[in-house]
């Protein structure tokens, strides 16, 4: 059995993609750009709320997937972006305001970030040995079932929800409001009304739309706040983004090392959607794509990068256009190095208003959430069991409600204090079988 699989060209038009398929060079190629826009918002979201140089959080997240990729052996679909679980405690540790610049202590974060990921690897290296043995899957099948996964999955879409409705709604004029409606329904009416290659580009396509009516009613009519393209026409098309230096200091280290404990769940979460999405059983590559994630989170703090987890946002896509591909992921890492290394590429983005990008992110995080929930669905999760139940609602409000644990020098946020809760209560309650229904 060779390393890599041997990948086979898609030949029913419509039919589910498999990741060791592909498609013709034309639609991988715009396949590989939805990826991107999928992607974008988060991963350059989460370092500007850090203080992190976002066109460097493009280029190590592209990177990153070509690292999980060769772990993985190519055999599972993934994309890695910037991880939203290290926003509480790398602001924690550097006292950083959103929308400062750059992050003057980064350093002092980038050090700890380190430190999870080779933690997050350990675990990963544990988990790989113990699957040779056959052992893995029923240990994390113990300690994280379906119903805590998909409840982990669910919330990292609803956590993300308060941030994309404040984009959609940041001015907070009727027109911003009316324009990110208008961005839901452009992609709502791509998904539906198209066929073929065009649906499967929904997000890009109706990221397009609404680019082109926004401009339209701003630029050439003269409603709301028109698109500025000044930092656009003076970017250069090349450049290198802003490296920094980690500093390992103990007390940073104490509070975002528990990252990687989310980490752990966000990729098995993730690896279980795409599993039940494709049919496949991706167990066996469980303990190869932790490695792969810290070693890729390593590597992008040790030059100033975000840490990286597998991407949600991603996986809507997947679910949407039912291309599950893994080449596609190579094709898309490329995209975004390339575009990591042009200072142009970050001005168009920009450039894009805030209630196009808001109505986007709506979609796109509610695909999140919805993810969650399907893999309660195909896992058969039974709710009239009082234990799955109270874990799934607690898990669901503390993750959405942004339920805050600060302890000392340790701080767990929203998707942290969620991701701990479910696998902490569902163990006290598996305790004692429940059959009994509310």
């Amino acid at each position: 059995m060779s390393y890599f699989p041997t990948w086979r060209k898609q030949t029913t038009p419509g039919a589910i993609v498999a990741p060791d398929e592909y498609l013709p060079v034309g639609q991988t190629l715009l396949m590989g750009a939805q990826h991107v826009v999928a992607m974008f918002g988060s991963t350059v979201l989460a370092p500007l709320l850090m203080g992190f140089d976002a066109n460097l959080a493009i280029l190590m997240s592209g990177i990153g997937t070509l690292i999980f990729f060769l772990f993985v052996k190519g055999r599972v679909p993934s994309y890695l972006g910037s991880s939203f679980a290290f926003i509480g405690g790398v602001v924690s540790v550097t006292g950083y305001t959103a929308g400062a610049g750059l992050n003057p202590n980064i350093g002092v974060a980038l050090g700890a970030i380190i430190m999870c990921g080779l933690v997050y690897t350990l675990i990963g290296v544990l988990v790989w040995a113990l699957n040779t043995k056959g052992h893995a899957s029923a240990w994390i099948e113990k300690l994280m079932p379906p119903v805590v996964t998909g409840a982990i999955v669910a919330v990292i879409g609803l956590n993300l929800a308060p941030i994309a409705a404040q984009g959609a709604m940041a001015s907070g004029t009727t027109f911003d409001a009316l324009m990110s409606i208008m961005t839901i329904f452009c992609v709502g009416l791509v998904a539906v009304f198209t066929k073929g290659s065009v649906q499967r580009l929904l997000i890009l396509v109706g990221l397009m739309v609404s680019y082109v009516v926004y401009f339209f009613f701003t630029n050439m009519l003269g409603y709301g706040k028109p698109i500025d393209f000044t930092e656009l026409q003076a970017a250069p098309w090349f450049g290198l983004p802003t490296l920094s230096t980690p500093k390992f200091e103990l007390g940073a280290i104490t509070v975002i090392v528990p990252v990687a404990v989310i980490l752990v769940a966000e990729n098995l979460g993730h690896i279980r959607a795409v599993s039940a999405m494709t049919g496949q059983d991706l167990d066996q590559y469980l303990g190869r794509a932790f490695v792969g994630d810290g070693v890729a989170t390593m590597v992008s703090g040790s030059v100033g990068g975000t840490g990286v987890t597998t991407y949600a946002e991603n996986i809507g896509v997947m679910a949407v256009t039912r291309v599950y591909s893994t080449l596609l992921f190579v094709v898309t890492a490329f995209f975004a190095i390339i575009l990591g290394f042009s200072p142009k590429f970050g001005a168009l983005i920009h450039s894009i208003p805030g209630p196009v990008l808001g109505g986007v992110s709506v979609v796109v995080f509610g695909l999140i959430a919805v993810a969650g929930a399907r893999i309660w669905v195909i896992n058969n999760v039974d709710f009239s069991d009082n234990k799955n139940l109270i874990v799934a609602a607690v898990t669901l409000i503390m993750g959405a409600g942004n339920f805050t644990l600060d302890m000392g020098g340790f701080r767990l946020e929203g998707i942290g204090t969620a991701t701990f809760g479910a696998i902490i209560l569902y163990a006290l309650l598996n305790r004692k079988k429940s059959d009994e229904p509310i």
